[in-house]
């Protein structure tokens, strides 16, 4: 128990809009308001707007961004006989005023960051009245726009002019929403002496032991008493405690040393274990106290120079790790539905998809504490870029204060987490500023160069010099930034290499879905991949749920308002002709763009993961959606897996085979991700869509642990006449790889033939599929029997005669007749013969 109090100030809000174009049914009417929460929210419980997410709604509610909105409520309050009591408010989107009982107490600018305000002059014994008024995020951004100058940006709306989340004025998959209100906890803080007001806790271990490092910021009262710090650890076979340490100016260090730990490993390496330190600021008795819970790791990204260029290998507790990553994007359009629970059903989805690493996307937020807790327990590594994304942003006051805050304040509340093991500068801005003609646009102003290269990385290394950062994505190692101005340099010059060189640093691959076939994957072998993706439709019940169009087609109006990418559908048809014919039908066509989706995907992880160790991660674009969208998503914005789910499942296993084109030909390639030795018989045969084996052959194999063995195939075996109707498999351990001559389009695939029989098991339904003749990525689309049901494997080739048990997970009754329907049971060779 401390001396200092902390009371949530949640209960009894109301918010009116104050000024712009308010419609008539909200025009002053005070709202109940939950806090925390954003005006959205609270419109949709007083049933004032439809729901933003469904239909063609989306411009119906475009004006909340034009609009003033003000938050009020009361609180009593009686004197307790503390020194200070300061109001705080953990996070306010955006542009607001604050005043307590009629008497401006602050003023804030940025969702990115808290603020605290003494207010112990200006309570009264009693009733005290808070009130919060937000300033229109759309104008404010504008003015600020026109204020800072205009930047290069991909978008219509100034998002750099207001540190705001980006994708919040929308993104190429995600709706604009314009949020107002106070998106997080308010509380009053009640103490008296002192309080911590920074805590940073470094976890570091030594040999079979290790040593927690505790570096604290302290804030005084008027009191002159004296202080002392105290530590306290506990977590698997540690107990143990500290001296008190005395305190001196404002400022204090700790250590405590700790003879045995255990490390904290990623998923796939290693269990979990974590420890639990508590920090305490004594005076008369325990003033204030703060807790993390650590992981004893260590971290590097090795970038040794070699042949190629620059290795960038993710190395933890000296074992380099191939990185399986997903980029991360806000998980709701209005963030504050986002919860624990939430969370952790997206990461177990993670899990389940064989992931190890999720990559915090800089269009979108810092994320939350339970976020990262829980990718610590989870074993989910995680990277953070710093909230900048595909545009110039000015280095010039009101911003650069604000930035420097925000950054100060988020490096301090994640550098303690175990399973932080990159912060990045940027999203794509320094290849920006080298690609996108942003140095002519620019015409002589900042654009975040002083970010990126130098307050963030000093930031870093004197409050995390624990953490990795590097100065954006995709970057280079060697890239640097030089200031001078010169009449051909008039915004400075970006030196080293190029942001995109496939020899060191990270890559983003797009030009595949702009405008290339997804073949072209296969021309790239960059050291590390940090984006790439291929779009396709949410399933089938989310799209349906989320639409009333009649009849529903790939442009009826509300599947266009989904639709947000630059010319998306043309390029999803483009993408598609390759390898098959476009569908007349309306759910043909959703299911063919789910399955290219899928093999889009699935065909450059197989690749990236083939040339490990040259290649040392890919991180798909990207895992989750914020609403009911087509998207790059595997999840779509109900929860629920797309078929590209299972292609990162099967890409991501422990170990797998694929068959991959080499200078000299097919070579089969064996993935071994795991931390034992495979040994076996590596059996490759080209067959005929019949099933009759043509040619084979039979190698003893040994796969050490963490490694890749390339196999190539002796021209007999890999060389066919028949490139229409054969295959070649390729199978050690009962591990498969597949290489199909022809593409679905032009080869002799059947019709469909598949049997299909169930039983009840604890958990769901059983599915046995037994395959008459050849059939290709046979997928369950379960959720068009039971909304909430996931079959747990996907994309299945079966030779004839082969049978697959896959196993639909689900709650309550389920139409088990019902999943052999040909509308549920897919493959792609429906897409070949009608």
């Amino acid at each position: 128990m401390t001396s200092l109090s902390s009371r949530t100030l949640h209960d009894g809000w109301t918010v009116r809009a104050t000024a712009g174009p308010v419609p008539a049914n909200v025009s002053g009417a005070s709202i109940p308001a939950t806090v925390p929460g954003t005006v959205h929210i609270d419109l949709l419980a007083a049933d004032l707007i439809p729901d933003p997410f469904h239909g063609v709604n989306e411009a119906a509610v475009a004006w909340i961004g034009l609009v003033d909105w003000t938050y009020r409520t009361t609180f009593a309050w009686t004197p307790d006989g503390r020194t200070r009591q300061d109001l705080v408010f953990e996070g306010l989107d955006t542009v607001a005023t604050i005043r307590l009982n009629g008497r401006v107490i602050g003023e804030t600018a940025n969702q990115h960051r808290s603020y605290r305000f003494d207010i112990g002059a200006l309570l009264v014994e009693g009733e005290n009245e808070i009130e919060i008024a937000f300033r229109a995020p759309i104008p404010y951004a504008n003015a600020q726009s026109l204020a800072l100058g205009v930047r290069p940006r991909p978008y219509p709306l100034p998002y750099e002019a207001i540190r705001k989340s980006a994708c919040n004025f929308g993104w190429d998959w995600g709706i604009a929403t314009f949020t107002s209100g106070p998106w997080k906890p308010v509380r009053l803080e009640s103490w008296s002496g002192a309080r911590l007001a920074e805590v940073r806790v470094t976890a570091t271990p030594e040999g079979d032991g290790g040593h927690v490092d505790v570096d604290v910021v302290i804030e005084r009262d008027a009191s002159s008493a004296p202080l002392t710090l105290s530590l306290a650890a506990r977590g698997p076979g540690v107990e143990t405690q500290s001296p008190p340490e005395a305190v001196v100016g404002d400022r204090a260090r700790a250590r405590l040393d700790l003879a045995t730990v255990q490390r904290w490993w990623p998923a796939g390496y290693g269990e979990q274990p974590r420890y639990a330190v508590d920090v305490r600021l004594n005076g008369d008795g325990v003033l204030d106290e703060a807790q993390r819970t650590v992981g004893f790791r260590t971290v590097e990204w090795d970038q040794t120079p070699d042949a190629a260029g620059n290795a960038f290998t993710l190395v933890v507790n000296d074992q380099p790790v191939f990185v399986k990553g997903v980029n991360w994007i806000p998980d709701d359009a209005l963030p504050v539905r986002v919860d624990r629970a939430r969370v952790k059903r997206r990461f177990r989805q993670a899990l389940d998809a064989n992931l190890n690493l999720i990559r915090v996307w800089g269009g979108g937020l810092y994320e939350s504490d339970d976020f990262y807790d829980l990718a610590d327990e989870l074993g989910l590594l995680t990277w953070q870029d710093f909230l900048f994304a595909c545009a110039g942003y000015p280095e010039e006051e009101p911003l650069r204060s604000e930035i420097e805050a925000e950054a100060r304040e988020n490096i301090v509340r994640l550098a303690s987490h175990p399973s932080l093991v990159l912060l990045t500068g940027n999203n794509e801005a320094l290849e920006g500023f080298a690609d996108w003609g942003w140095q002519r646009r620019l015409d002589g102003r900042t654009w975040g160069a002083h970010y990126y290269y130098e307050l963030f990385p000093a930031l870093v290394a004197e409050l995390a010099p624990h953490v990795p950062y590097v100065p954006g994505s995709p970057f280079s190692a060697g890239m640097g930034w030089d200031p001078t101005l010169t009449a051909d340099a008039p915004s400075g010059t970006q030196t080293g290499p190029h942001p995109l060189d496939p020899g060191s640093g990270t890559v983003h691959l797009w030009r595949q879905w702009n405008d290339r076939d997804w073949t072209t994957y296969r021309e790239h072998t960059p050291r590390f991949v940090a984006e790439f993706g291929w779009q396709g439709p949410p399933t089938w019940t989310t799209l349906t749920q989320s639409l009333d169009d009649d009849p529903l087609t790939p442009e009826s109006p509300g599947m266009v308002v989904h639709q947000k990418a630059m010319e998306g559908n043309v390029k999803l048809t483009n993408g598609l002709l390759p390898h098959f014919r476009l569908p007349d039908d309306m759910e043909t066509w959703h299911w063919a763009m789910q399955l290219n989706q899928a093999n889009a995907v699935g065909a450059a992880l197989d690749h990236f993961r083939s040339w490990a160790p040259h290649t040392m991660g890919a991180i798909v674009w990207q895992l989750n959606d914020c609403w009911p969208v087509t998207s790059w998503a595997a999840i779509d914005g109900a929860e629920r897996p797309k078929p590209l789910f299972h292609a990162l499942r099967n890409a991501f296993a422990p170990r797998v085979i694929t068959l991959q084109p080499r200078e000299d030909g097919l070579a089969v390639v064996l993935g071994n991700d795991t931390g034992d030795t495979w040994s076996g018989t590596l059996e490759i045969r080209r067959l005929t869509f019949a099933g009759r084996a043509v040619a084979g052959i039979a190698i003893e194999i040994s796969v050490g642990p963490r490694s890749t063995l390339v196999v190539p195939i002796e021209a007999g075996v890999a060389t066919t006449a028949e490139a229409g109707g054969e295959l070649l498999v390729a199978e050690a351990s009962g591990i498969r790889g597949f290489w199909f001559f022809a593409e679905p389009r032009d080869s002799a695939l059947p019709a469909q033939n598949v049997a299909v029989s169930t039983r009840v098991v604890p958990g769901g339904t059983e599915v046995t599929a037994t395959a008459g003749a050849l059939v290709r990525d046979l997928t369950l689309l379960v959720d068009k029997v039971h909304p909430a049901a996931h079959a747990e494997d996907g994309l299945l080739t079966l030779l004839p005669g082969e049978s697959a048990r896959i196993l639909v997970r689900h709650d309550g009754a389920l139409d088990a007749a019902a999943l052999a329907d040909p509308r549920v049971l897919r493959s792609a060779n429906q897409l070949v013969r009608a």
